[in-house]
């Protein structure tokens, strides 16, 4: 049985490999990440120049991917950005749906616009975790993406520069030190995932 489901997974992970199946993503991808920027265009109107790399938290994460599939379709790996890819569209996927869910809780209701946020959302935590066994990552290009992960938790959350839900301010340690800790998870599947000697490999088609 487990050697069953084994292999169906490893057919699901070899599937989303494909070339055709990478064009599509990559075809998703870069609208959804130039639509993410400008869901940020007014917070980056107000923010000083050099924070401006550190407020889009989540179409940065999703140009990662980009630059990710880029490679693959090239036949090639390029491990630092396949770090801070999986590592950043899982915090900030999963960060996304959880303040929206809190909005809702506190609120009653959502936008349909907050409803296809966390839908998209979701979707870059999951797709930064299928590709994993398509990754060469190595322990140093963990702990660069670990620092450029935590860096980006202290401009946001000591300088303020965090994305701007305004019925949730008066939550902002809170949300913080849940922000912390999202990190830290991050990168513990990316070193379960990605770096583990036992873990599952596969070669691109």
């Amino acid at each position: 049985m487990l050697r069953k489901l084994v292999l169906r997974v490893k057919n699901w992970l070899y599937f989303f490999g494909q070339r055709p199946m990478l064009w599509l993503l990559l075809l998703i991808n870069i609208p959804g990440t130039i639509y993410g920027y400008i869901w940020y265009e007014s917070q980056l109107e107000i923010t000083p120049w050099y924070f401006l790399l550190f407020v889009p938290d989540s179409p940065t994460a999703s140009l990662f991917f980009v630059f990710v599939l880029i490679a693959f379709l090239l036949r090639r790996n390029w491990p630092l950005i396949e770090a801070l890819a999986i590592i950043t569209l899982f915090k900030y996927g999963i960060w996304a749906v959880v303040m929206n869910l809190l909005t809702y809780f506190e609120m009653g209701y959502l936008s349909l616009a907050s409803y296809m946020l966390i839908f998209s959302h979701l979707g870059m935590a999951i797709q930064g975790l299928l590709f994993a066994p398509y990754y060469r990552i190595k322990p140093i290009h963990i702990i660069l993406a670990a620092l450029w992960t935590l860096h980006n938790d202290v401009i946001d959350y000591v300088f303020f520069m965090l994305p701007r839900y305004t019925v949730l301010d008066q939550y902002i340690p809170e949300i913080g030190y849940f922000t912390f800790w999202l990190s830290m998870v991050s990168l513990l599947i990316a070193y379960w995932l990605c770096i583990k000697k036992d873990r599952l490999i596969l070669q691109l088609p």
